[in-house]
Formats: C-alpha cells, sequence, structure tokens
C-alpha cells in the first residue's frame, strides 16, 4: 500500500504504525495516528485499513471517526478467537516475542462494535480459503458493505497487490 500511494504522489497521506500489543494501546495510537495525518483536513474523507486483528481494529476506528475501511480477512471475535492463544509467542511478520495476557482479550472486548452504523463505508476482501478465519462470518458481518469474496487463497491473502487498484479506488473515489 505504501509503494502504491507513493506512485500515485500520496506519501504524505499513508501512516503505517506498528501497533503494540496492549489493544488499548493499539487503538489509542491508531486514533491518534488518525487525527494527525488529517490535521486540518476531513477526517470523514479518511480510509482505514487492517488485516486480521486489524482489521477488527479498523472497524473500531471506522466506527470511532465515521469514516471508511477497507478490511482484509478480518477478524470478527477477536476476544473469543484469541482468548484460546493466551501466552508467550512470536509476532507474525517477524520472531519479536511478546506475550498475550488475559487483560488483552478484556481490552478486545471492549473494542467490539455491536452494531457497523454505515456498512456502505466499509470494503470487505474475504477468501474463502481462509485457514484462520471464517469468511462466512466475515461476509455476514459486513452485510451491506461493499463486499469482494474471492474463492481460495490463504489467511495472509498473499495476492493482495493484485487488489489493491480496487482498494485504492474504493478509499480515494467514493
Amino acid at each position: 500500500m505504501q509503494q502504491a500511494m507513493a506512485k500515485r504522489g500520496l506519501s504524505h497521506a499513508f501512516a503505517g504504525p506498528d501497533l503494540p500489543v496492549s489493544p488499548k494501546q493499539a487503538t489509542d495510537l491508531a486514533l491518534a495516528t488518525a487525527r494527525q495525518l488529517c490535521q486540518g483536513q476531513d477526517i470523514h474523507k479518511l480510509t482505514v485499513i487492517g488485516s486480521s486483528l486489524g482489521g477488527y481494529y479498523a472497524t473500531w476506528l471506522a466506527n470511532e471517526l465515521d469514516c471508511k475501511a477497507v478490511l482484509v480477512n478480518p477478524c470478527i471475535y477477536a476476544s473469543r478467537d484469541l482468548s484460546t492463544q493466551l501466552g508467550p509467542m512470536t509476532c507474525f511478520h517477524s520472531d519479536e516475542p511478546f506475550e498475550l495476557k488475559a487483560a488483552h482479550i478484556k481490552e478486545l472486548a471492549e473494542r467490539f462494535v455491536p452494531e457497523i452504523r454505515h456498512p456502505e463505508k466499509f470494503f470487505l476482501l474475504a477468501r474463502t480459503g481462509d485457514e484462520v478465519l471464517d469468511w462466512q462470518e466475515m461476509q455476514h458481518r459486513y452485510t451491506g458493505a461493499k463486499q469482494l469474496i474471492i474463492p481460495g487463497g490463504d489467511h495472509g491473502f498473499s495476492d493482495f497487490e493484485d487488489y489493491i487498484p480496487q482498494v485504492l479506488d474504493f478509499a480515494l473515489n467514493n
């Protein structure tokens, strides 16, 4: 995404902070980053993008800010799905160790959005081959949103770059 934004001369409109393990700290940072990025501009024109747990956070953030969101194989019920994963582990994209604690599960539950107020502001990209999360839960959760349900694939959405033009069209033109 960062490269695609740069190619369009929009590097200044992109932020991709590394989020901390704590859901409270992660959403606080995401909210502060969004506000800083949109300083002096209409925050409702912002589009947040998140994958997996980042999709859960993006849903929360889009509802907080009444902005758009693109969700890539998003986690729907994070506190349910991650409650069985407590303890030490390593980050998905690095070998950095961290510990998932019961307090984190509580923070996740506190950030669950029971009702998506403006589903038309959401774009769901889901793979039916997601080996981690249920694409049908995703499809149901984002009823009324723009949806692209793609057969096969994986949770990491390894061919995401093929869909960047559609993501940017949604983010920049709708």
